[in-house]
């Protein structure tokens, strides 16, 4: 037994953990200011392809975003040759081919249908990927999820409003495109299990600036100069969303971050107004308030199937 005078060892004690850094309120914060650029972008998107074929437009952003894609992936372990090495190949170009797809027919909404009404509709895309997560994945979908789905679409057809003059085939562009980007974030899901994130980065833009540009050169008008400035501000804005966007998500949740995604109807409706004389009529204002809760229910229950 060692005397009380002799000292005991010393254990080595770890250095105190740093405190744990919550930096949800970060990425919300990054996520709402991503939807605001989003929401510039649309309104230069409208701009331009109200003056030049649309196609031209999308096929111009998509180079500009492929050369972004290729930079951001060159600066991650392993570089392109990492990014090119996929398990799901066929499916990384799919994705890449339908995502370029449903941003033609956004804009092409843009144009016929305006900003607002566009964006009313497209809204529905969450509760379409709750629906088709059952029969693409074989995800099980509750009866609660179900009835938000059915609510959800209640709130679409006030938006068309069937009987109004705004129910034309027109209408049916921003359906159509939200469900080719539910799609695709279905897509995305899927080749998740497979392939890193980055690489399916890599192959959404090379596969869309590729598939875009075979039709695209058909239509290939030179840009009045001071159009270029439109352009390259619809180029920076594209690729500073996309950057904002993937680092919210290394910050948060994606169950915490989708909520404030909403917010980008808000900022559409606002340019719309102001700067296209667009009109916010009342349907469309019920309508999508109807929708967008039925999104947030249906994100709420995914996240509470997830904790139990």
């Amino acid at each position: 037994m060692p005397d009380k005078t002799t000292p005991l060892p010393q254990t080595a004690l770890p250095p105190p953990a740093a405190p744990v850094r919550d930096r949800t309120g970060l990425g919300i914060l990054l996520m709402c200011a991503t939807s605001l650029i989003f929401a510039m972008q649309d309104g230069l998107s409208r701009q331009l392809a109200g003056d030049y074929p649309p196609v031209l437009i999308v096929m111009l952003r998509f180079w500009v975003f492929a050369l972004f894609v290729i930079w951001l992936v060159a600066r991650q372990p392993g570089g392109l040759r990492r990014a090119i090495r996929s398990k799901r190949p066929v499916t990384q170009i799919f994705r890449g081919v339908l995502l370029v797809a449903e941003v033609l027919v956004m804009v092409e909404s843009f144009v016929r249908l305006g900003l607002v009404e566009t964006h009313a509709v497209f809204t529905v895309y969450p509760l379409l990927v709750a629906a088709l997560s059952g029969p693409l994945l074989g995800e099980k979908v509750g009866w609660r999820r179900w009835l938000a789905i059915g609510v959800g679409f209640a709130g679409i057809l006030i938006v068309l409003d069937p009987g109004g003059t705004v129910f034309a085939p027109a209408a049916a562009l921003p359906l159509i495109a939200a469900v080719m980007f539910a799609v695709y974030g279905l897509l995305t899901r899927l080749v998740a299990r497979d392939d890193p994130a980055m690489v399916s980065f890599f192959w959404t833009g090379i596969a869309g600036a590729v598939a875009i540009t075979f039709v695209g050169l058909r239509d290939w008008v030179w840009l009045a100069p001071g159009d270029w400035i439109w352009m390259g501000l619809l180029c920076v804005t594209a690729i500073s969303s996309h950057f904002m966007l993937i680092k919210a998500y290394e910050l948060a949740e994606a169950s915490a971050l989708q909520p404030f995604a909403y917010t980008q109807l808000v900022w559409v409706s606002f340019i719309g107004v102001l700067i296209f004389g667009e009109t916010l009529r009342l349907n469309v204002v019920i309508g999508a308030t109807i929708v967008v809760a039925a999104g947030l229910f249906t994100l709420w229950r995914t996240r509470m199937r997830r904790q139990s």
